[in-house]
């Protein structure tokens, strides 16, 4: 799963709609687009998830939590920095602390496999909705901040693609008691 969220913020980069004539236009453009489940983003979510091995109905809530996360996403600009045609803008988001929940379902796996179980071997299933669970009721949320590298082409600011640090934050699976930036 941790796959997917990369995958599907790293597919839409803001390309040029609007008039993005600063950096923090297009980072802007770039974070309102998932709060408000732009099509591109919805597009991309859907084909990924699709190609996971979920049951029908993991797909189902598995989609559900990752729109939430970009539905309530909060974010704030706080700084751009130019140099020419280039501007990283330093953003602050508050998202949903996944990584807790996923490390507390590893942690409940380990100390009870014996629930995953199905005729005496481990089913990944069990624990995927178990996960799923845990994940679609988290509530806590963790505050990072992040650097958006932007260029300007044609006239325009464009997001770059965010490195892999930076997308495991906005996703909220970061682990943050391991990774230090």
């Amino acid at each position: 799963m941790k796959k997917i969220i990369l995958v599907i913020i790293s597919l839409f980069l803001v390309v040029g709609c609007g008039t993005n004539k600063t950096a923090a236009e297009a980072v802007e453009k770039y974070f309102n687009d998932y709060k408000g489940l732009s099509d591109n983003v919805l597009a991309d979510l859907n084909g990924l998830v699709e190609k996971e091995n979920l049951s029908d109905e993991q797909k189902k809530i598995y989609k559900e939590i990752v729109k939430k996360q970009y539905r309530d996403l909060n974010f704030t600009i706080e700084n751009e920095d130019y140099n020419g045609d280039t501007a990283k803008v330093t953003v602050k988001i508050t998202v949903y602390d996944l990584y807790k929940a996923q490390k507390e379902a590893s942690a409940y796996l380990n100390a009870k496999p014996e629930e995953f179980l199905t005729n005496g071997s481990y089913d990944a299933s069990k624990y995927l909705d178990y996960k799923l669970d845990l994940m679609q009721k988290e509530k806590e949320t963790v505050s990072y901040n992040i650097v958006i590298n932007t260029i300007k082409v044609d006239g325009k600011y464009q997001v770059e693609q965010p490195n892999n640090v930076t997308l495991e934050k906005i996703h909220g699976i970061y682990n943050y008691e391991e990774n230090i930036d």
